[in-house]
């Protein structure tokens, strides 16, 4: 069995962050909120990590776990929060820091060896942002490091595997962060780095056929990677009795239905094509509210998929391409999430579709996806592809939606992104796409004035769309793609580019 790694969320922003440079060391590693703790938690995970919070522990409701089940029990890390839950609750002291600090710190080792600081040399960077400090230390925990402005930035408990540090070691300011925490996972925790992406594919196939067995599986296709991923995964694991479905909502991009179906050509899926665009413009006619709109896509999805699956005899599970950000979004810390926006993968099916869900990426965030579809010899055009909505077009439609202006959207669309490619600049983009704003502007074409819509351009960078930057594309690059928009989509004399990032904009405009 894969070493495993248990990561308890104390609700910081940098959680997934410690996740994805655990798995980067090629070990397997889970998110729980900090109370559910795994009940098979000694026989399953080598090692737990504890989260930073935006609480205090001088907090009234701050997370209060018990954590003496761990202790001398199993190797544990508590960073920023948990390194000072565990000073405040096994004796030390903890106070509002004098001199806070936020940013760049310089970590100073103290004398002697370190397990946990090997390699680590003296004045070496650490992210710190934390508003409390450690004034006294429990009476068996030893000082490992300090910076200039506070005395204990790292310490450890004598006689157990129990270390803490005040700093962010998961975050790339932190410069020896990654030996850190290679320090802590195979030397501290003995974990061998097995966790890759062909054990993952050797690992999923042989679950997916004891799940199972003898049974089909319908998977509805969306020509994005991770759909592509899943059901690759599950064509080596059934081959064709996997029965996939492509419906076209009308929301697509320009020929993307066709082009994606002529895709799957190539890869040898057992694939259906259904253009039920009438009944997605139908259930979507008078909707302007962003969730409605979300929520008519997702029936009337339910309903033509439900319709098409029951055209084939015997289905009984219905593959998905949930990755792990989904899981960890529907999870909270504290209680029920707030809806951001309601998602399409996570949530179960209506009582009438009687099947059970299959989720191969389910373990996976989306550069994992990406390694593992390489791993399988999938194109780099296919698995470099953008993301794009579960609702496609419609949420980038602000208000009603209509055939007419999912038309004007998909040429400007067409241009914005065939001319990153032209340009060189697509795989430097994590995602783009235009939106059609309810906004007309006074404009002049020719000698006569024009009325017409206006469009925003957006591009963002990110790793897997929990946060997202706007990429400054090149200023002769935007001119060209404004100029070939105007001149080009009729009905469109006004192009804007948004350079909101993520927080506090999302990345969609709906």
């Amino acid at each position: 069995m894969t070493d495993a790694i248990l990561i308890l969320d104390f609700g910081s922003q940098y959680t997934q962050l410690i996740a994805r440079r655990v798995r980067e060391l090629n070990v397997y590693c889970e998110i729980h909120p900090f109370h559910h703790i795994p009940e098979d938690w000694k026989s399953k995970f080598k090692a737990v990590i504890l989260s930073g919070s935006p609480y205090s522990t001088l907090e009234e409701g701050a997370p209060n776990p018990d954590l003496s089940v761990f202790y001398g029990q199993i190797p544990l890390l508590g960073v920023c929060y948990g390194a000072q839950y565990m000073a405040h609750t096994r004796g030390g002291k903890v106070a509002r820091s004098t001199h806070r600090e936020y940013g760049r710190a310089h970590l100073n080792p103290s004398a002697g060896e370190s397990r946990l600081l090997t390699g680590i040399p003296t004045g070496s960077t650490v992210w710190m942002s934390h508003g409390d400090s450690i004034v006294t230390l429990p009476a068996n925990a030893v000082i490992e490091a300090t910076t200039d402005s506070i005395p204990v930035a790292a310490f450890r408990f004598e006689g157990e595997d129990t270390y803490a540090i005040q700093f962010h070691p998961e975050v790339v300011h932190s410069e020896h962060g990654t030996q850190l925490l290679r320090n802590f996972i195979y030397e501290i925790a003995g974990c061998a780095p097995t966790w890759t992406p062909d054990s993952f594919i050797d690992e999923t196939v042989a679950s997916l056929k004891a799940q199972i067995g003898g049974g089909k599986v319908v998977l509805g296709l969306s020509g994005g990677v991770d759909s592509t991923v899943a059901a690759v995964l599950l064509d080596k694991a059934i081959g064709d009795r996997l029965h996939c479905i492509f419906v076209n909502n009308g929301l697509l991009r320009k020929n993307e239905f066709e082009g994606v179906l002529k895709q799957y050509e190539h890869l040898g899926l057992n694939v259906v094509g259904v253009d039920a665009s009438a009944e997605f413009y139908a259930a979507l006619a008078g909707q302007e509210d962003p969730e409605a709109k979300r929520k008519a896509i997702g029936r009337t999805f339910i309903e033509v998929f439900d319709r098409e699956a029951h055209r084939i005899q015997g289905v009984e599970f219905l593959g998905q391409g949930t990755i792990y950000p989904d899981v960890i979004e529907s999870v909270s810390v504290n209680g029920p999430s707030v809806t951001i926006k309601s998602h399409h993968n996570v949530g179960g099916l209506p009582d009438f579709m009687k099947l059970q869900i299959v989720e191969p990426l389910r373990s996976l965030f989306k550069d994992e996806v990406r390694r593992v579809g390489a791993a399988m010899g999938l194109k780099p055009e296919l698995l470099g592809r953008h993301p794009f909505p579960g609702p496609g077009l419609a949420i980038r439609i602000l208000g009603e939606v209509t055939a007419e202006k999912v038309a004007i959207l998909q040429e400007v669309d067409h241009i914005f992104i065939q001319g990153l490619r032209d340009a060189g600049l697509y795989d430097s983009v994590w995602q783009a796409g235009a939106i059609l704003l309810p906004v007309k502007s006074v404009g002049v074409m020719g000698d006569e004035r024009s009325y017409e819509q206006v469009v925003a351009l957006r591009a963002v960078q990110s790793t897997d769309g929990m946060t997202a930057d706007w990429v400054h594309l090149p200023y002769d690059f935007l001119a060209r793609t404004s100029n070939g928009i105007i001149n080009q989509v009729r009905g469109v004399n006004r192009v804007v580019y948004d350079i909101s990032s993520k927080p506090p904009a999302t990345i969609e405009w709906e």
